[in-house]
């Protein structure tokens, strides 16, 4: 049974000006990557169906949700914030992109595939349950596991974070749900701006100086989230991989490799083989210079698929 790789040409559309790094051209060098090191034949291609309002409810506010879909402009962008705008294609790329989680977690919990990775776009885990922000205007992981909670009658759910950049908007939404652990490692001093002080006991945030390096991040992996994980005992497993915190990326300064993006995902497989079946998806967040992004999504895609 192949892994899912869940996707879809509409991501591609929404963009936010020239020299954002938030662009388009992130898809086309994991997709190039991802072929040219033969992953891609482990993996059945899926098209991301557009997220339906009631799922997007799931994870957002009813009022969010009809701001974000009645927001696209006809021509030009509409400012979100100083960093995030949408252009006519947005909110198309945005239905994908939690429909494409909400999608994995149906192929995965019917047993049609045993992971998924989502290559979309936009981003998700900065977007809160009332508020759009730092690129994000859906939080794609966060209505994909509300999928497998209230939908799939699932009972625990690990959500791991090891962007650079807290994810504030998960933690927002998932504040105080006790179904939910999410354990999260983020460079301190970074936007959004928060994290280290959690805002629920289903919170493991740890949060790196920066320039910490390797040795720092697997330590706190090691320490924190592994025995959260073991004493949770998740039934599934959902990743936001956000890969800026690797050192060509100048979006942090937290130095990671690719090296260490496939150890933390066998780590995080073993403990999904031990209480989930085996049950991970992981979903597109950060990672901004395109040949680091390419690389460290292909280790992570390598280990997820039990390609190496």
């Amino acid at each position: 049974m192949l892994a899912a790789f869940i996707t879809h040409p509409d991501c591609q559309r929404h963009e936010m000006g020239p020299h954002h790094p938030e662009c388009p051209q992130r898809l086309s060098a994991i997709t190039d990557m991802l072929l040219v090191k033969g992953l891609l034949d482990y993996m059945q291609p899926v098209d991301a169906p557009a997220a339906t309002e009631t799922e997007l409810s799931r994870a957002h506010s009813t009022l969010h949700v009809r701001e974000i879909l009645e927001s696209a402009p006809t021509e030009g962008y509409h400012v979100v914030d100083p960093d995030t705008s949408m252009n006519p294609h947005t909110v198309t790329a945005a239905l994908r992109a939690a429909g494409a989680a909400v999608k994995a977690t149906d192929l995965v919990l019917s047993g049609e595939a045993p992971r998924a990775f989502c290559a979309v776009r936009p981003p998700g885990h900065h977007a809160e349950h009332d508020k759009a922000m730092g690129f994000c205007f859906f939080n794609n992981v966060a209505v994909g596991i509300r999928h497998a909670l209230d939908v799939h009658g699932l009972q625990r759910v690990a959500l791991i974070d090891f962007d650079v950049h807290h994810g504030n908007g998960s933690e927002d939404i998932f504040k105080g749900d006790e179904r939910v652990l999410m354990c999260s490692i983020f460079e301190k001093g970074l936007y959004p701006f928060s994290g280290e002080d959690a805002r629920g006991p289903n919170m493991v945030n740890v949060g790196l100086p920066a320039r910490s390096g390797s040795e720092a991040f697997r330590d706190a992996v090691t320490r924190a989230w592994l025995p959260a994980l073991e004493a949770f005992a998740p039934q599934m497993i959902y990743i936001s991989a956000g890969f800026d915190a690797h050192r060509e990326d100048d979006m942090g300064n937290l130095a990671l490799t690719e090296a260490d993006y496939e150890w933390v995902t066998r780590e995080l497989m073993a403990v999904a083989v031990r209480h989930a079946q085996g049950r991970v998806i992981s979903v597109l967040e950060g990672g901004y210079a395109l040949n680091a992004l390419a690389r460290s999504a292909a280790a992570h895609v390598k280990v997820l698929i039990g390609a190496d």
